[in-house]
């Protein structure tokens, strides 16, 4: 008896799904958990925004950043960039100036995991307007 397509493609699921459950398992037991440390950072709403204003225009300096994303306060913004700083999403440049000029990019993980997000955020507006 032939698998279908769809059957396939539901065994793949679940496979992964497996995976990912194991990996989890592992997890619970190590501190340095990739799943924790990287995608919970990542996903909530003020570090998305930071993502993708990053992604967008490379490198933003504080203020500008925070003129990209209404309604993030000064703290909040603080916040996000040391959080996914921390993750490895974020580069925080500071050059010896006076005033002290600190810069924000993304780093090459930041940039592929917001190359994901956003794929992710297209598919889920597209199946809500469906």
């Amino acid at each position: 008896m032939a698998v279908t397509k769809a059957e396939n493609k539901e065994l793949q699921l679940k496979k992964k799904i497996k995976k990912i459950y194991l990996l989890s398992q592992e997890c619970s037991m190590d501190h340095n958990c990739p799943i924790k440390g990287i995608f919970a950072p990542a996903v909530d709403k003020w570090s998305l925004f930071c993502l993708y204003n990053l992604a967008y225009n490379k490198v933003l300096r504080f203020n500008k950043l925070k003129s990209y994303i209404p309604g993030i306060s000064s703290r909040m913004l603080s916040v996000t960039l040391k959080k996914l700083e921390e993750a490895g999403m974020v580069d925080r440049q500071i050059y010896a100036e006076v005033p002290p000029k600190v810069e924000y990019r993304l780093t090459k993980f930041g940039l592929q995991l917001s190359e994901k997000l956003v794929e992710l955020n297209l598919w889920i507006w597209n199946e809500q307007k469906k």
